[in-house]
C-alpha cells in the first residue's frame, strides 16, 4: 500500500534522452503533488521538479530548466519525467513523491513529502 514504483533509468550518452516514470499503487496521483528528486554519491539530495495536484502547476530546478518535463497522466496514475540534452552532471538516484498539499523543490522541501519512490539510477556517459 501506499508506494511509488520508479522505472526508465539507465545508462545514456550525454545529450541523450531517458524517461522516467512514477507509478503509485495504493492510492491515486490525482489529487497529490508530485515531485522528483536525486541524489548523486558526495552530493546534497536536490529537487529537481514538481507538479501540483490542483492545477498541475510545474516548477523545476535551475539546473534542468529548458531540459526536462514533468507531465502527468491519472488515467494511468503515472507521473513522468522526460530528460532530455542530459549531462553527466545528471547523474544520480532519481526517486519520486508525493506532497498532500502544493509542490515545491526548493531546498528543505523534501521534507514535507509524504510517500517516497524506491529510486531509479540514471547514468550519463560517454
Amino acid at each position: 500500500q501506499l508506494q511509488f514504483v520508479e522505472s526508465g533509468g539507465g545508462l545514456v550518452q550525454p545529450g541523450g534522452s531517458l524517461r522516467l516514470s512514477c507509478a503509485a499503487s495504493g492510492f491515486t496521483l490525482d489529487y497529490y503533488g508530485i515531485g522528483w528528486f536525486r541524489q548523486a554519491p558526495g552530493k546534497e539530495h536536490e529537487g529537481v521538479s514538481c507538479i501540483s495536484g490542483s492545477d498541475s502547476s510545474t516548477y523545476y530546478a535551475d539546473s534542468v530548466k529548458g531540459r526536462f518535463t514533468i507531465s502527468r497522466d491519472n488515467a494511468k496514475n503515472t507521473v513522468y519525467l522526460q530528460m532530455n540534452s542530459l549531462k553527466p552532471e545528471d547523474t544520480a538516484v532519481y526517486y519520486c513523491a508525493a506532497i498532500s498539499f502544493g509542490c515545491s523543490v526548493v531546498v528543505g522541501s523534501r521534507y514535507k513529502y509524504d510517500y517516497w519512490g524506491q529510486g531509479t539510477q540514471v547514468t550519463v556517459s560517454s
